[in-house]
């Protein structure tokens, strides 16, 4: 059964190589690879033509959120299942409501406005956020990702996010990933995803390998390293 709903705490962390196989050589006989184990996520993002929700989320206010299709897979294919998201954060908690749809079916919604059959809370939801906004598809953002469940602790969650790339143009899941490198390759971006606070016992460990938590949106990376300067170049507005 595919999870619609979720309510958890997330914390990021960049971490070089070396820093991973030292934390995997301490943590690494509690960790087990997850159902979908060592795999590849693709990203669609939803924004205004001015780019209105990435330049708020930047900001960082209290409250943010963001409109995403999200495949899973390196052959993504008309009848494919994706995800359609939409992704809030509230006060350090991270809010996420998703359906599952065909690629062909999400493609016709969330791209063209075509009209559905479907009239359940969650898409009707989505829906009203596409068409609030007038989002359109702005961004695809694609890595490679190792997610890991806790022996410890069901509920928490580490991923490992590599080889992460963003384009503006060729804005179908179908085409597979590649773009502009957005993260150094030698690095990794690491999230903890968890029902509230990172574990104590956790805590302490990165703590003693110096492992600090930080800051990072793949999106907001990719449009302040590319879009961005781009923007400011053709006299675009770049900020709220």
């Amino acid at each position: 059964m595919v999870q619609e709903i979720f309510k958890r705490y997330e914390k990021k962390y960049l971490l070089t190589e070396e820093e991973f196989g030292r934390l995997m050589l301490t943590i690494g006989g509690v960790l087990e690879l997850d159902a979908y184990g060592r795999h590849q996520i693709s990203n669609i993002y939803f924004d205004t033509p001015d780019y209105l929700l990435i330049r708020r989320s930047l900001e960082k206010p209290v409250y943010k959120e963001k409109l995403r299709l999200r495949a899973y897979g390196r052959e993504i294919l008309p009848d494919s299942p994706v995800f359609p998201e939409l992704k809030k954060k509230y006060d350090s908690v991270v809010y996420k409501r998703r359906i599952q749809m065909s690629l062909k079916e999400a493609r016709a919604c969330f791209y063209d406005g075509a009209e559905s059959e479907r009239q359940d809370q969650i898409f009707r939801e989505l829906y009203f956020t596409m068409k609030r906004y007038s989002l359109k598809p702005m961004a695809y953002i694609g890595y490679q990702r190792e997610a890991y469940t806790c022996c410890l602790d069901p509920e928490l969650r580490l991923t490992f996010d590599r080889n992460i790339l963003g384009r503006r143009e060729a804005l179908e899941l179908s085409l597979g990933s590649f773009g502009q490198q957005i993260l150094d390759e030698r690095m990794v971006l690491m999230e903890i995803k968890a029902a509230g606070a990172v574990p104590l016992w956790l805590g302490r460990i990165l703590s003693e390998l110096r492992i600090f938590p930080g800051s990072f949106s793949k999106y907001g990376a990719y449009y302040q390293k590319y879009i961005m300067p781009d923007r400011l170049q053709r006299g675009g507005k770049c900020c709220a």
